[in-house]
């Protein structure tokens, strides 16, 4: 018999070897772990692209609405002040139609709707602008019509010639005014 060859030979790396298997599991934990950050993340990030969508779409439909909101009190502003003056146009049109009447009744009628009409404007804010004579002219109160010669201190109102009217604290018409200005001196 002849002598074995006794040769051991290396043998061949198996790709599931042990040492291959402990390595490949070292990195599998932390691949996955790293492809679940990921999937985590993008879960995140979709949720939150959606919270702003919808964020920005409350927003936008927020807007809308007020604008509606706008536009309806712009266009119903005075829904209320013309409610209060369809009494005064029903006492006008009644003293129309007693016209006929005897003058008492109309005078009386006239002024029933002039006291009216009065507290309505006033209720609604609306107030007259009628410097007493002797008043500082204001411009922004009074427009000056005429500049008189008087003895009343100059730049004082004279006389009003048409009462003006407010709505709060703006003018929606000035009185018309005359001014007094100082008399010439006298060079004798």
């Amino acid at each position: 018999m002849e002598p074995e060859n006794n040769v051991m030979s290396e043998p061949t790396p198996n790709p599931q070897s042990p040492e291959t298997d402990a390595a490949a599991a070292a990195q599998a934990p932390a691949a996955k772990s790293l492809e679940e950050q990921l999937a985590e993340a993008e879960s995140r990030v979709e949720q939150q692209r959606e919270t702003a969508l919808r964020a920005l779409a409350e927003a936008d439909n927020v807007r809308k609405r007020a604008a509606a909101e706008v536009a309806g009190a712009h266009k119903f502003a005075l829904e209320r002040f013309v409610e209060s003056l369809l009494p005064v146009v029903d006492s006008l049109e009644a003293a129309l139609g007693t016209a006929q009447g005897a003058p008492e009744a109309v005078q009386s009628g006239i002024e029933l709707t002039l006291k009216q009409l009065r507290g309505v404007l006033e209720k609604a804010g609306v107030t007259d602008i009628s410097p007493a004579a002797g008043a500082k002219f204001d411009p922004n109160w009074h427009q000056a019509m005429a500049a008189v010669e008087a003895d009343a201190e100059p730049n004082s109102v004279v006389a009003v010639l048409q009462r003006g009217w407010r709505l709060h604290e703006r003018v929606v018409r000035p009185a018309l005014v005359t001014v007094a200005k100082p008399r010439p001196a006298n060079d004798a």
